[in-house]
């Protein structure tokens, strides 16, 4: 498989549902479990699977996403031959300045599908989470002589997805070909639910991104197969474990919840195929006398004098004396001050909660504090 496909990851989703938390990262870089970011685990899936030319393709609001990336060092895609592209958005004047979806987004990447030198493309998005490789779902594309090939889950099966309501979902024959595609949520729609992972031989992928473009269509799924399911070859290839959407503030806060679960911590991160990040070498978390941790996830650098109750914490806060923080996401370098209480809130980055502060929302709505905010 590793000389036969390369990797396409399409890291400018946009979602407004998302709210504060991408007002100023794309959706690829939100923080993750204390210490990752979502992009990881589909470029870590990609590395696992020998995959070793890989593309991402950002949007808007991506400087975060490059910083975090950088040579693909950690990923070992800092090579000579092949390697992690940034691709940028708007590369040619055929699309200069605008964006109407997926289709524009190939299109201007056209030159990095041109010369590249495997014969299939691996096309993924960077917002769903989860932990698997891509060996499997490229041998069943073969034998089955399928055009592209979309990775589904089951939500209804084992662990339960979040907001799905605007993925794909499928129906499907006995042979596991898609005989029909609705938008998940609407009425009639299918158990089966595309996981916006699609495995393509890249000459069919240029002539049906430039033919989809010559007609003004926009969306990979909605224009190129939903519209063409009886003239593509269109299969379906389950993912059995845990996936996680990044589709809405509440999504995002449930899928971080989610890895204080042991089982879906064991289908992350105990498969034996590691997922890899930006390693940033701090001093272990300090604990004062009065702390009281229990089932949370603490990252390096902390200083913890408070209680910390079922929460995410990531590298290198401060939670003062006094402080109780409960089913919270407090993100890096963030400064919680004495007699505080927080519930359900999701801080992020560098934010500073004076003493005797109360936030507390709920896991359907959590409340938001924007990065660098002073509250």
């Amino acid at each position: 498989m590793r000389k036969d496909v390369f990797g396409l990851i399409y890291a400018g989703e946009e979602n407004m549902n998302l709210r504060e938390l991408v007002n100023k990262r794309s959706v690829g870089a939100l923080p993750i479990g204390g210490r990752y970011r979502a992009i990881d685990f589909v470029l870590s899936n990609m590395v696992n699977s020998g995959i070793r030319n890989i593309g991402v393709i950002p949007r808007v609001n991506y400087h975060s996403l490059m910083d975090h990336l950088g040579s693909g060092k950690e990923w070992d895609l800092n090579r000579k031959n092949d390697g992690l592209f940034l691709i940028p958005p708007y590369d040619n004047r055929d699309n200069a300045g605008s964006y109407r979806g997926l289709i524009d987004t190939l299109k201007g990447a056209n030159s990095f599908i041109r010369h590249a030198q495997q014969k299939y493309c691996l096309l993924s998005g960077s917002h769903t989470i989860y932990n698997d490789t891509y060996r499997e779902m490229f041998d069943y594309h073969l034998s089955t002589g399928a055009d592209v090939t979309v990775m589904y889950n089951i939500p209804s099966h084992g662990f339960i997805g979040v907001d799905n309501e605007k993925d794909i979902c499928l129906e499907m024959d006995s042979t596991g070909r898609v005989l029909d595609m609705k938008v998940h949520g609407t009425t009639g729609a299918y158990d089966k639910v595309g996981m916006s992972i699609y495995m393509v031989r890249k000459d069919l992928l240029q002539y049906l991104v430039d033919d989809a473009n010559s007609r003004g269509k926009t969306s990979f799924a909605a224009d190129v197969l939903m519209n063409n399911l009886g003239s593509l070859k269109v299969y379906g290839f389950e993912h059995k474990g845990y996936v996680g959407r990044l589709r809405s503030a509440a999504s995002f806060y449930n899928v971080n919840m989610d890895l204080l679960n042991p089982d879906i911590q064991n289908a992350l991160f105990r498969t034996g195929n590691n997922i890899y990040t930006k390693i940033k070498d701090e001093a272990p978390t300090k604990y004062g006398s009065e702390a009281k941790v229990s089932n949370s996830l603490i990252g390096s650098g902390c200083v913890i004098d408070g209680v910390v109750e079922n929460s995410i914490i990531f590298r290198d806060v401060t939670i003062a004396k006094g402080t109780v923080v409960k089913n919270s996401i407090i993100m890096q370098s963030s400064e919680i001050y004495n007699d505080s209480r927080l519930e359900n809130t999701i801080l992020d980055k560098q934010v500073t909660v004076r003493p005797n502060s109360i936030l507390a929302g709920s896991r359907e709505y959590p409340v938001i504090i924007p990065k660098g905010a002073n509250v």
